[in-house]
């Protein structure tokens, strides 16, 4: 198995970072095939995460002081959109590569891409290694009650664009000569809000759960009226179930810091000179002072 933006570089058809090519660690398709709504049309949106050079990562062992001086700019993600098939195949490829520290932040924020990213069906892996196996299998530990934020935010943001009457690309023109509206937009709009209420009822993710559903969206056979209901009965279901939720509110960063270490040491052996290991108990006292610092600092005592 070789990684798709690996071979798209061997035929000179994207120029990415000169490491990021044999650095890839996890590659997987997104967009309308992962929710499978795809057509013969459709790009092939491409996801994944790389580890670039140590130093990158860990910029003090080549010297570097943080705020002082000349700084190196950390590697977070590469994007080339609207790639031609090297083959001559009618079809094109948009590929985002993110550092694994970037991708740790994001998805650990819930970032809906990123966390879509982790759950996609096992078909649309284009590439994995054993360090993006390990994060794919422990995908859930990334999952808490904070989703429900990010996801509507980014369903609102869809909302948004659906309703918009600002000029618009050829392509989404026709969409909504068509039926009304951009269509692609409105099942955005229901996926979204489906992917976060079974995140917060079961603490998982099947993208491809309500494709029958999101078909129909992007078929034409809802109208916008139908999606603004959806969007608003939606809303206060998920509300509530927000509060009912028994996953944690926010992300456990002690224990995802811990598999990103697990996965950089995977790569790039022991990190005993690059990291160090604090006992908890230091952190903890720490934690402790600085909470007494933040009291004193606002009552002036």
């Amino acid at each position: 198995m070789t990684s798709t933006v690996k071979m798209l570089t061997a035929k000179q058809s994207v120029r990415p970072p000169s490491f990021l090519a044999d650095s890839i660690q996890y590659e997987t398709i997104m967009g309308s095939v992962a929710y499978g709504v795809s057509n013969d049309m459709s790009d092939v949106d491409i996801y994944g995460f790389c580890i670039p050079k140590k130093e990158m990562i860990f910029p003090h062992l080549r010297g570097e002081i943080p705020g002082f001086g000349s700084q190196t700019q950390r590697f977070e993600v590469w994007q080339e959109h609207h790639i031609k098939d090297p083959d001559g195949k009618q079809r094109t490829y948009d590929c985002s590569i993110y550092s694994i520290v970037k991708f740790f932040q994001l998805c650990m924020e819930n970032n809906p891409n990123m966390i879509d990213s982790l759950f996609t069906p096992e078909r649309c892996v284009l590439f994995t290694t054993p360090v993006g196996q390990m994060v794919r299998e422990k995908r859930r530990m990334f999952l808490h009650k904070g989703s429900w934020h990010k996801f509507k935010g980014y369903a609102y943001s869809q909302m948004h664009k659906m309703q918009s009457k600002e000029r618009v690309e050829s392509k989404r023109k026709e969409l909504i000569e068509k039926y009304g509206y951009d269509v692609k937009f409105g099942y955005h709009v229901v996926r979204l809000l489906n992917e976060v209420e079974q995140i917060m009822t079961e603490g998982d993710l099947d993208l491809e759960r309500n494709r029958e559903q999101l078909k129909a969206i992007r078929n034409g056979e809802w109208t916008m009226d139908d999606l603004k209901n959806y969007f608003s009965s939606k809303e206060r279901e998920l509300e509530s179930l927000y509060t009912a939720s028994k996953l944690p509110h926010g992300p456990d960063e002690a224990m995802v810091k811990q598999l990103l270490l697990d996965c950089l040491e995977q790569h790039f052996g022991s990190l005993s000179k690059a990291v160090t290991i604090v006992d908890p108990s230091v952190t903890a006292l720490n934690e402790i002072e600085a909470t007494l610092e933040r009291f004193r600092r606002s009552t002036g005592k």
